[in-house]
Protein backbone atom coordinates (compact mmCIF):
# COMPACT_ATOMS: atom_id res chain seq x y z
CA UNK A 1 0.00 0.00 0.00
CA UNK A 2 1.43 3.11 -1.19
CA UNK A 3 1.77 5.38 1.83
CA UNK A 4 -0.05 8.94 2.01
CA UNK A 5 2.77 11.52 1.15
CA UNK A 6 3.64 9.07 -1.73
CA UNK A 7 0.08 10.21 -3.11
CA UNK A 8 -0.20 10.81 -6.72
CA UNK A 9 -1.27 14.36 -7.52
CA UNK A 10 -4.76 13.62 -8.60
CA UNK A 11 -5.15 11.70 -5.30
CA UNK A 12 -4.02 14.56 -2.97
CA UNK A 13 -5.58 16.84 -5.24
CA UNK A 14 -8.98 15.28 -4.44
CA UNK A 15 -8.32 14.30 -0.67
CA UNK A 16 -7.46 18.17 -0.12
CA UNK A 17 -10.46 19.38 -1.82
CA UNK A 18 -13.46 17.03 0.51
CA UNK A 19 -11.12 17.78 3.44
CA UNK A 20 -11.51 21.47 2.57
CA UNK A 21 -15.22 21.69 1.76
CA UNK A 22 -15.45 19.45 4.91
CA UNK A 23 -14.35 21.93 7.03
CA UNK A 24 -15.82 24.73 5.70
CA UNK A 25 -19.22 23.25 6.38
CA UNK A 26 -18.52 22.18 9.33
CA UNK A 27 -17.35 25.72 10.57
CA UNK A 28 -20.98 27.22 9.70
CA UNK A 29 -22.48 24.19 11.75
CA UNK A 30 -20.41 23.83 14.49
CA UNK A 31 -20.17 27.61 15.19
CA UNK A 32 -23.94 27.90 15.55
CA UNK A 33 -24.20 25.19 17.75
CA UNK A 34 -21.64 26.97 19.87
CA UNK A 35 -22.39 30.27 19.53
CA UNK A 36 -26.26 29.71 19.76
CA UNK A 37 -27.05 30.48 23.30
CA UNK A 38 -30.87 28.72 23.20
CA UNK A 39 -28.70 25.28 22.62
CA UNK A 40 -26.91 25.86 26.43
CA UNK A 41 -23.16 25.85 24.91
CA UNK A 42 -20.31 27.15 27.74
CA UNK A 43 -18.55 29.64 25.44
CA UNK A 44 -19.91 33.00 23.86
CA UNK A 45 -18.48 34.59 20.70
CA UNK A 46 -15.89 36.52 22.58
CA UNK A 47 -14.84 32.77 23.85
CA UNK A 48 -14.76 31.59 20.63
CA UNK A 49 -12.50 34.17 18.96
CA UNK A 50 -10.45 33.21 21.84
CA UNK A 51 -10.13 29.34 21.90
CA UNK A 52 -9.64 30.22 17.77
CA UNK A 53 -6.69 32.31 17.89
CA UNK A 54 -4.94 29.92 20.77
CA UNK A 55 -5.07 27.33 18.54
CA UNK A 56 -4.11 28.69 15.31
CA UNK A 57 -1.33 30.65 17.12
CA UNK A 58 0.06 27.77 18.37
CA UNK A 59 1.24 26.40 15.03
CA UNK A 60 1.12 29.96 13.11
CA UNK A 61 3.63 31.46 15.98
CA UNK A 62 6.67 29.45 15.42
CA UNK A 63 6.10 29.04 11.79
CA UNK A 64 6.37 32.79 11.53
CA UNK A 65 9.65 33.06 13.98
CA UNK A 66 10.93 30.54 11.83
CA UNK A 67 9.99 32.25 8.59
CA UNK A 68 11.50 35.51 10.25
CA UNK A 69 14.32 34.47 10.95
CA UNK A 70 15.67 32.29 7.75
CA UNK A 71 14.65 35.54 6.05
CA UNK A 72 16.83 37.99 8.27
CA UNK A 73 19.85 35.10 6.87
CA UNK A 74 19.20 35.36 3.58
CA UNK A 75 19.33 39.06 3.70
CA UNK A 76 15.75 39.40 2.67
CA UNK A 77 12.24 40.43 3.74
CA UNK A 78 10.21 42.45 6.25
CA UNK A 79 9.07 41.61 10.06
CA UNK A 80 7.02 42.63 12.32
CA UNK A 81 5.74 42.55 15.73
CA UNK A 82 8.23 41.02 18.02
CA UNK A 83 9.75 39.31 14.78
CA UNK A 84 6.59 37.15 14.54
CA UNK A 85 4.95 38.50 11.50
CA UNK A 86 6.72 37.46 8.26
CA UNK A 87 5.23 41.03 6.59
CA UNK A 88 5.56 44.98 7.23
CA UNK A 89 3.50 46.44 10.25
CA UNK A 90 1.34 48.20 7.82
CA UNK A 91 0.04 45.08 5.85
CA UNK A 92 0.39 42.93 8.78
CA UNK A 93 -1.81 45.21 10.62
CA UNK A 94 -4.27 45.97 7.90
CA UNK A 95 -4.96 42.25 6.76
CA UNK A 96 -5.08 41.24 10.34
CA UNK A 97 -7.56 43.54 10.99
CA UNK A 98 -10.07 42.69 8.21
CA UNK A 99 -8.98 38.89 8.10
CA UNK A 100 -8.26 37.90 11.37
CA UNK A 101 -9.84 39.83 14.16
CA UNK A 102 -12.61 41.47 12.78
CA UNK A 103 -13.86 38.60 10.99
CA UNK A 104 -13.55 36.23 14.02
CA UNK A 105 -15.97 38.42 16.42
CA UNK A 106 -18.46 39.47 13.78
CA UNK A 107 -18.66 35.99 12.55
CA UNK A 108 -19.26 34.48 15.46
CA UNK A 109 -21.47 37.33 16.84
CA UNK A 110 -23.75 36.43 13.57
CA UNK A 111 -24.33 33.19 14.72
CA UNK A 112 -25.84 34.37 18.24
CA UNK A 113 -28.87 35.31 16.27
CA UNK A 114 -29.43 34.12 12.97
CA UNK A 115 -29.62 30.20 11.55
CA UNK A 116 -26.94 28.15 10.24
CA UNK A 117 -29.08 28.46 7.06
CA UNK A 118 -28.63 32.18 6.64
CA UNK A 119 -25.25 31.74 7.10
CA UNK A 120 -24.77 29.28 4.67
CA UNK A 121 -26.16 31.62 2.18
CA UNK A 122 -24.96 35.04 3.26
CA UNK A 123 -21.26 34.23 4.42
CA UNK A 124 -19.78 32.89 0.73
CA UNK A 125 -22.88 34.72 -1.18
CA UNK A 126 -22.19 38.23 -0.05
CA UNK A 127 -18.66 37.01 -0.52
CA UNK A 128 -17.73 37.78 -4.23
CA UNK A 129 -20.16 40.47 -4.45
CA UNK A 130 -18.31 43.12 -1.87
CA UNK A 131 -15.51 41.54 -3.30
CA UNK A 132 -15.75 42.57 -7.06
CA UNK A 133 -17.11 46.08 -5.73
CA UNK A 134 -14.24 46.51 -3.65
CA UNK A 135 -11.97 45.63 -7.21
CA UNK A 136 -13.70 47.79 -9.24
CA UNK A 137 -13.28 50.88 -6.54
CA UNK A 138 -9.60 50.09 -5.40
CA UNK A 139 -8.36 47.92 -8.16
CA UNK A 140 -9.64 49.28 -11.40
CA UNK A 141 -11.06 45.99 -11.90
CA UNK A 142 -13.83 45.83 -14.97
CA UNK A 143 -16.60 43.88 -14.50
CA UNK A 144 -18.09 41.54 -17.74
CA UNK A 145 -21.81 41.46 -18.52
CA UNK A 146 -21.42 37.79 -17.54
CA UNK A 147 -20.03 38.58 -13.89
CA UNK A 148 -22.45 41.35 -13.39
CA UNK A 149 -25.22 38.22 -14.35
CA UNK A 150 -23.88 36.32 -11.63
CA UNK A 151 -23.39 38.96 -9.16
CA UNK A 152 -27.09 40.25 -9.54
CA UNK A 153 -28.26 36.38 -9.22
CA UNK A 154 -26.28 36.31 -5.66
CA UNK A 155 -27.89 39.49 -4.94
CA UNK A 156 -31.26 38.55 -5.24
CA UNK A 157 -30.54 35.10 -3.17
CA UNK A 158 -29.06 37.50 -0.23
CA UNK A 159 -32.16 39.70 -0.49
CA UNK A 160 -34.93 36.52 -0.45
CA UNK A 161 -32.82 35.15 3.06
CA UNK A 162 -32.12 38.57 4.79
CA UNK A 163 -35.27 40.42 3.70
CA UNK A 164 -37.74 38.29 5.48
CA UNK A 165 -35.95 38.46 8.73
CA UNK A 166 -35.21 41.90 7.96
CA UNK A 167 -39.27 42.50 8.01
CA UNK A 168 -39.93 40.23 10.94
CA UNK A 169 -37.39 43.14 12.71
CA UNK A 170 -40.66 45.22 13.11
CA UNK A 171 -42.39 42.62 15.30
CA UNK A 172 -39.13 42.27 17.68
CA UNK A 173 -37.34 39.42 15.61
CA UNK A 174 -33.57 39.35 16.12
CA UNK A 175 -32.78 37.42 13.22
CA UNK A 176 -31.70 40.60 10.96
CA UNK A 177 -28.91 40.84 13.46
CA UNK A 178 -27.17 37.59 12.83
CA UNK A 179 -27.54 38.21 8.89
CA UNK A 180 -26.32 42.04 9.06
CA UNK A 181 -23.35 40.27 10.89
CA UNK A 182 -22.90 37.73 8.08
CA UNK A 183 -22.62 39.98 5.36
CA UNK A 184 -20.40 42.69 7.00
CA UNK A 185 -18.16 39.84 8.10
CA UNK A 186 -18.44 38.90 4.25
CA UNK A 187 -17.30 42.46 3.46
CA UNK A 188 -14.19 42.34 6.07
CA UNK A 189 -13.07 39.11 4.30
CA UNK A 190 -13.50 41.09 0.86
CA UNK A 191 -11.39 43.48 2.17
CA UNK A 192 -8.69 41.66 3.25
CA UNK A 193 -8.61 39.46 -0.05
CA UNK A 194 -8.24 42.98 -1.64
CA UNK A 195 -5.76 43.63 0.12
CA UNK A 196 -3.81 40.56 -0.72
CA UNK A 197 -4.16 40.96 -3.97
CA UNK A 198 -3.38 44.31 -3.83
CA UNK A 199 0.35 43.62 -2.26
CA UNK A 200 0.59 40.13 -3.89
CA UNK A 201 0.61 38.16 -0.38
CA UNK A 202 1.99 34.40 -0.29
CA UNK A 203 -0.96 32.63 1.35
CA UNK A 204 0.68 31.53 4.07
CA UNK A 205 2.40 34.17 5.55
CA UNK A 206 -1.00 35.92 4.83
CA UNK A 207 -1.92 33.39 7.07
CA UNK A 208 0.54 34.17 9.48
CA UNK A 209 -0.25 37.71 9.61
CA UNK A 210 -3.05 37.50 10.25
CA UNK A 211 -3.18 35.29 13.07
CA UNK A 212 -0.42 37.51 14.40
CA UNK A 213 -1.56 40.74 14.38
CA UNK A 214 -4.94 39.03 15.64
CA UNK A 215 -3.57 36.84 18.36
CA UNK A 216 -1.12 39.77 20.11
CA UNK A 217 -4.09 42.61 19.49
CA UNK A 218 -6.94 40.38 21.40
CA UNK A 219 -5.66 37.51 23.53
CA UNK A 220 -3.52 39.53 26.04
CA UNK A 221 -6.31 41.92 26.20
CA UNK A 222 -9.45 39.60 26.49
CA UNK A 223 -7.33 37.54 29.04
CA UNK A 224 -6.60 40.19 31.21
CA UNK A 225 -10.81 41.05 30.84
CA UNK A 226 -11.81 37.86 32.01
CA UNK A 227 -9.00 38.39 35.38
CA UNK A 228 -10.38 41.53 36.30
CA UNK A 229 -14.10 39.85 35.77
CA UNK A 230 -14.88 42.64 33.81
CA UNK A 231 -16.71 40.64 30.83
CA UNK A 232 -19.51 38.05 30.88
CA UNK A 233 -17.02 35.62 29.01
CA UNK A 234 -16.66 31.83 30.32
CA UNK A 235 -13.23 30.84 28.84
CA UNK A 236 -11.66 30.48 32.01
CA UNK A 237 -14.31 28.44 33.80
CA UNK A 238 -15.71 26.70 30.45
CA UNK A 239 -15.28 22.38 30.90
CA UNK A 240 -11.64 21.63 29.27
CA UNK A 241 -12.92 19.18 26.82
CA UNK A 242 -14.88 22.05 25.06
CA UNK A 243 -12.04 24.44 25.24
CA UNK A 244 -9.51 21.71 23.43
CA UNK A 245 -12.34 20.55 20.71
CA UNK A 246 -12.73 24.65 19.77
CA UNK A 247 -9.05 25.28 20.00
CA UNK A 248 -8.44 22.37 17.65
CA UNK A 249 -11.63 22.47 15.15
CA UNK A 250 -11.59 26.36 15.18
CA UNK A 251 -7.79 26.98 15.02
CA UNK A 252 -6.14 24.13 13.85
CA UNK A 253 -8.91 22.88 11.45
CA UNK A 254 -10.16 25.73 10.00
CA UNK A 255 -7.22 28.32 10.25
CA UNK A 256 -4.25 25.98 9.47
CA UNK A 257 -5.41 22.82 8.24
CA UNK A 258 -8.20 24.35 5.78
CA UNK A 259 -5.23 26.71 4.63
CA UNK A 260 -2.95 24.22 3.52
CA UNK A 261 -5.89 21.82 1.94
CA UNK A 262 -6.97 24.81 -0.20
CA UNK A 263 -3.62 26.38 -1.20
CA UNK A 264 -3.05 22.08 -2.56
CA UNK A 265 -6.72 22.35 -4.18
CA UNK A 266 -5.82 25.12 -6.28
CA UNK A 267 -2.04 23.44 -6.95
CA UNK A 268 -4.19 20.46 -9.21
CA UNK A 269 -7.52 22.01 -9.81
CA UNK A 270 -6.45 25.76 -10.51
CA UNK A 271 -8.11 28.92 -8.92
CA UNK A 272 -11.14 28.74 -11.30
CA UNK A 273 -12.06 24.63 -10.60
CA UNK A 274 -11.49 24.86 -6.65
CA UNK A 275 -14.08 28.01 -6.88
CA UNK A 276 -15.99 25.75 -8.52
CA UNK A 277 -16.17 23.21 -6.03
CA UNK A 278 -16.06 24.98 -3.03
CA UNK A 279 -19.34 26.48 -4.92
CA UNK A 280 -20.94 23.37 -3.00
CA UNK A 281 -20.30 24.51 0.52
CA UNK A 282 -23.46 26.59 0.79
CA UNK A 283 -25.90 23.84 0.30
CA UNK A 284 -23.92 21.01 2.24
CA UNK A 285 -24.22 23.55 4.90
CA UNK A 286 -28.02 24.04 4.84
CA UNK A 287 -28.80 20.45 4.19
CA UNK A 288 -26.17 19.69 7.28
CA UNK A 289 -28.55 22.57 9.20
CA UNK A 290 -31.42 21.05 8.35
CA UNK A 291 -30.23 17.72 9.32
CA UNK A 292 -28.16 17.68 12.59
CA UNK A 293 -29.31 20.98 14.21
CA UNK A 294 -33.20 20.71 13.35
CA UNK A 295 -33.39 23.79 11.76
CA UNK A 296 -36.45 24.68 8.88
CA UNK A 297 -35.39 24.55 5.13
CA UNK A 298 -37.87 27.58 4.32
CA UNK A 299 -38.87 28.62 0.84
CA UNK A 300 -37.22 31.97 1.05
CA UNK A 301 -34.10 29.93 2.44
CA UNK A 302 -34.20 27.47 -0.51
CA UNK A 303 -35.01 30.02 -3.02
CA UNK A 304 -32.13 31.88 -2.20
CA UNK A 305 -29.61 28.98 -1.65
CA UNK A 306 -30.51 27.99 -5.51
CA UNK A 307 -29.88 31.78 -6.52
CA UNK A 308 -26.75 32.00 -4.72
CA UNK A 309 -24.74 28.91 -5.87
CA UNK A 310 -26.01 29.23 -9.38
CA UNK A 311 -24.39 33.18 -8.92
CA UNK A 312 -21.35 31.87 -7.52
CA UNK A 313 -21.00 29.28 -10.57
CA UNK A 314 -22.06 31.57 -13.18
CA UNK A 315 -19.79 34.31 -12.46
CA UNK A 316 -16.90 31.25 -11.74
CA UNK A 317 -17.63 30.01 -15.03
CA UNK A 318 -17.75 33.37 -16.87
CA UNK A 319 -14.16 34.15 -15.12
CA UNK A 320 -13.02 30.94 -16.65
CA UNK A 321 -14.30 31.57 -20.27
CA UNK A 322 -12.50 35.07 -20.22
CA UNK A 323 -9.24 33.91 -18.62
CA UNK A 324 -6.47 32.54 -20.73
CA UNK A 325 -4.65 29.66 -18.98
CA UNK A 326 -1.19 32.08 -18.88
CA UNK A 327 -3.48 33.93 -16.98
CA UNK A 328 -3.95 31.99 -14.25
CA UNK A 329 -2.68 33.79 -10.94
CA UNK A 330 0.09 31.63 -9.19
CA UNK A 331 -0.11 29.60 -6.00
CA UNK A 332 1.57 31.53 -3.98
CA UNK A 333 -0.56 34.67 -4.64
CA UNK A 334 -4.16 32.67 -4.07
CA UNK A 335 -6.29 34.00 -1.47
CA UNK A 336 -9.41 31.77 0.07
CA UNK A 337 -12.63 32.50 -1.60
CA UNK A 338 -14.39 31.52 1.52
CA UNK A 339 -12.97 31.81 4.68
CA UNK A 340 -13.90 29.65 7.95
Amino acid sequence: MRPFLSLSPRATGIAAALVTVTIWTSFIVIARASADPTRGGALNPFDLAMARLLGAGAVLLPLGWWLVRRDRARGAGESSIFGLSPLSLRVTASVGLFGGLLYCLLAYSGFVYAPAGHAAVLLPGSLPLWTMLLAILFLGTRISRAQATGLALIVAGDVLVGGSSLLRAFDGGEVWKGDLLFMVTALCWACYSVLARKHMLDAVRATVAVTVFAFVIYVPVYLALLLLQWVPGHFLTAPADQLVFQMVFQGLGSVVISGITFTKMIQYFGPVRSTMLTAVVPGLAAGSAVLFLGEPMQWNLAAGLALVTLGILFGVRAVAAATPPSAAPPVTTAVRGVET
